[in-house]
């Protein structure tokens, strides 16, 4: 079943005749992602890939009822309006696949989904994957190496590294286990859904038994993951593995967004935290599957 995409997920394409949004949607499609529609101003009646292209997102809702995820491909600068235009059109979840967006533009846009009653995932994200089901984005890459690196089981994954969200599910499956969902949570200082945010859906999610993550300095998410373990909303095995725990304390590591500050961010506070709430630390990333091992017994 896995959290927030499936099989049966309605996905539209904003920015789908961009050369991003059409290559991306080649790769959501022959996954076997639902994708109903996409948009791009004054190209209405046109295709991508076999699928149609309209003006705007309330043109699609008007075609084809209501929409549960929008995979945005447009410019930083436009990204607000595309966001805007999702959810004023009753759009449930919204992944913009974008960097470089202007933080004001960020914090208006997480501010008025959340107003909207909506999810935005991102900005930043490459993607979601519920294996075998479907995938928002790029995480994956192409079919072959999808289903080479995302095999389906029960291990839920989430990381803030684009470039490791892959690690894990890979290291999972050389260790006999398989991921329910894996969510690229993003990677700009402001982020629509956190890590925390995630747990609850995991604990909710039947198929995921525990949670796996790719952590690194910087950043207070998996604080915040720890405080939701403490309070008891996620009682599944916790497992995560800490990047750049050799560096000295002040020295910068992994992505700029990702401050250490006030005590929360760094490696030692990070591990503490999560240890203290009942959670685990890997020592390195195939350690993982062999706590889960033991804790899933």
């Amino acid at each position: 079943m896995g959290i927030l995409i499936n099989k049966n997920t309605k996905v539209i394409i904003q920015g789908i005749t961009g050369r991003e949004g059409s290559v991306r949607t080649k790769y959501m499609k022959d996954y076997g992602t639902k994708v109903i529609g996409g948009t791009s101003p004054g190209k209405k009646g046109e295709e991508v890939h076999g699928i149609p292209v309209y003006n705007t997102v309330k043109e699609i809702v008007r075609d084809q009822g209501e929409i549960d995820f929008s995979v945005v491909f447009v410019p930083g600068s436009g990204l607000k309006t595309a966001v805007f235009e999702a959810v004023d059109a009753g759009v449930k979840n919204v992944i913009p696949c974008v960097e470089g967006t202007p933080v004001h533009d960020i914090m208006e846009m997480v501010a008025y989904v959340k107003q909207k009653g909506a999810r935005l995932v991102g900005p930043g994200s490459i993607g979601i994957i519920t294996p075998g089901e479907a995938v928002v984005g790029w995480l994956g890459g192409n079919v072959d190496w999808a289903n080479k690196f995302f095999q389906s089981g029960n291990i839920g994954v989430f990381s803030r590294s684009g470039g490791q969200s892959g690690t894990i599910p890979w290291v999972l499956r050389e260790g006999g286990f398989g991921v329910s969902t894996v969510v690229h949570t993003g990677t700009e200082p402001v982020l629509g859904t956190s890590m925390a945010d995630l747990l609850p859906l995991f604990e909710a999610d039947p198929q995921t038994e525990g949670v796996a993550v790719y952590a690194e300095i910087g950043g207070s998410q998996e604080e915040e993951c720890a405080e939701v373990i403490a309070a008891g909303k996620f009682t599944k095995p916790f497992v995560i593995y800490v990047a750049g725990a050799w560096a000295p304390e002040g020295q910068r590591f992994s992505h700029a967004s990702n401050i250490v500050e006030r005590g929360r961010g760094s490696a030692k506070s990070k591990m503490e935290a999560v240890t203290a709430a009942g959670g685990f630390v890997a020592d390195t990333p195939t350690d993982i599957p062999k706590i889960l091992k033991q804790k899933l017994k």
